[in-house]
């Protein structure tokens, strides 16, 4: 069985929600450090133009987005499971809603101007620029939620998490699912990268029990690859047979069609390549690139725009 291969950098919070889910499932990675701003030109030669953090690699199969990462190592190893037998359909919701409008909100409110400081102290000159103008530029026209605002929004969706955790260990009952790791993941960031101003999360103390107890599935990456590496894994290796995927055609575009891939908002850089699979769950393009060779790239339907070329 091919190896998991994550690409990631330290700071990026969705990188931090998969490898909590990792450590949940004892799952052994590989790690890859990627730059956190463009040029990524590595992580580009796998996935085409997409290039928000992280990417699963598995030999040829890019798996982009945390939701349709999330879907791949709950079928890799199915227990303990992402999904509570009885509300799967309330995680999936609640774990859209932490990864958009939780995230979201809590961002703003972290990169306020003292998390900021705290965030770009000690980097290099004209990184926090960098930064901001990259983010900029994958949030194109979006609209901004100010600092003030995004204050209050997080103090009360606080609150509300912590009712949901008052009589139960986890969001969803007492056992972790994939609403805990998709709300845990902003949380993380403002208790470890703006630890100045994670005094936000004192006032709701259950809520600081739950990411103690989601802090300690904690497990370390099984070795270290340079990102050449990884691109070279892809290039020997052949993508998986999706010769049964059951195909569901929601927008008249047939299998084999030259396509383009982007998300809904966040992250607009767009993927091309020959329409393979269209499930109701994810899609996929192939694509052929002159280091990677031969490449699927997978995307979740959900949050992604599909268009033929």
């Amino acid at each position: 069985m091919a190896d998991l291969i994550l690409h990631h950098y330290k700071s990026s919070p969705f990188a931090e929600k998969i490898r909590r889910v990792l450590a949940f499932k004892q799952l052994a990675w590989q790690s890859v450090n990627i730059p956190s701003i463009a040029p990524k030109p590595d992580v580009e030669a796998l996935t085409g133009g997409y290039r928000k953090t992280p990417i699963l690699q598995i030999g040829a199969d890019i798996y982009c987005d945390t939701a349709l990462i999330c879907d791949v190592l709950e079928h890799r190893q199915p227990t303990p499971s992402l999904s509570p037998a009885s509300h799967k359909g309330l995680a999936r919701v609640l774990a859209q809603w932490a990864d958009t409008t939780l995230f979201t909100t809590a961002m703003a409110y972290n990169f306020q101007p003292l998390g900021r400081e705290q965030m770009f102290g000690s980097a290099p000159p004209g990184f926090a620029q960098a930064f901001a103008d990259d983010r900029s530029h994958m949030t194109g026209t979006a609209p901004r939620l100010r600092f003030s605002d995004a204050t209050t929004a997080y103090k009360s969706y606080l609150r509300r998490l912590a009712t949901m955790l008052e009589d139960q260990a986890f969001l969803v009952g007492n056992t972790a699912c994939l609403a805990d790791f998709a709300a845990y993941a902003p949380l993380w960031f403002t208790r470890v990268n703006v630890s100045n101003i994670a005094g936000i999360l004192d006032a709701t103390s259950g809520v600081l029990s739950w990411m103690d107890r989601m802090a300690a599935f904690s497990q370390q990456e099984a070795g270290r690859m340079k990102s050449a590496d990884a691109i070279a894994v892809a290039a020997a290796a052949t993508p998986l047979d999706l010769a049964d995927e059951v195909f569901q055609d929601d927008h008249g575009i047939p299998l084999g069609s030259q396509v383009r891939v982007h998300a809904e908002s966040f992250g607009l850089e767009a993927t091309e390549g020959e329409l393979v699979a269209a499930t109701r769950m994810h899609m996929t393009l192939r694509r052929v690139d002159a280091r990677a060779g031969t490449v699927h790239v997978h995307f979740p339907r959900i949050g992604y725009v599909l268009r033929a070329l």
